[in-house]
């Protein structure tokens, strides 16, 4: 057994963007209740940044510049999904594009929503509720919480 399946750790990338207004793209997964960032998990050998450009395009079908895309930090929480586990996530930001506010949901993507990171919710995934959201809110993306 591995160290992290003994751990129980699920190492993903995600992507926070933003529109106009603000709020941050979520999106919900077939079969779940938790909104969550854009991502997934890495493919073996598969580098974090190329996590999420590769799992945004499949969730949103959209492309994102990966020479866009700025590294928020490691942040992690229980998983949302998957009771037991801790996901530990490499969260990037990738300015607004156009095309991803009008994008459907692809793949395993159920539904998409434009959350205001100021407003508490009850469906949202802890790693938005305890970190980034806390970090968006307080105008410093670039912590990286260890809890």
């Amino acid at each position: 057994m591995s160290e992290d399946q003994a751990a129980k750790i699920i190492r993903v990338s995600a992507v926070v963007m933003r529109d106009a207004e603000g709020r941050v793209l979520n999106v919900r997964k077939r079969g779940t209740t938790a909104l969550m960032l854009p991502g997934g998990k890495h493919e073996p050998g598969e580098a974090p940044v190329d996590t999420a450009v590769r799992e945004f395009a499949e969730e949103l079908g959209v492309p994102l510049e990966r020479s866009r895309l700025r590294e928020l930090g490691v942040f992690r929480a229980s998983a949302a999904n998957e009771p037991g586990h801790i996901v530990e996530a490499t969260v990037f930001e990738h300015p607004l594009i156009p095309a991803a506010q009008s994008a459907g949901p692809q793949a395993e993507i159920a539904a998409l929503e434009w959350v205001d990171p100021r407003t508490a919710r009850a469906d949202m995934a802890p790693l938005n509720t305890d970190h980034i959201f806390p970090a968006l809110n307080a105008g410093r993306p670039s912590e990286r919480p260890t809890g």
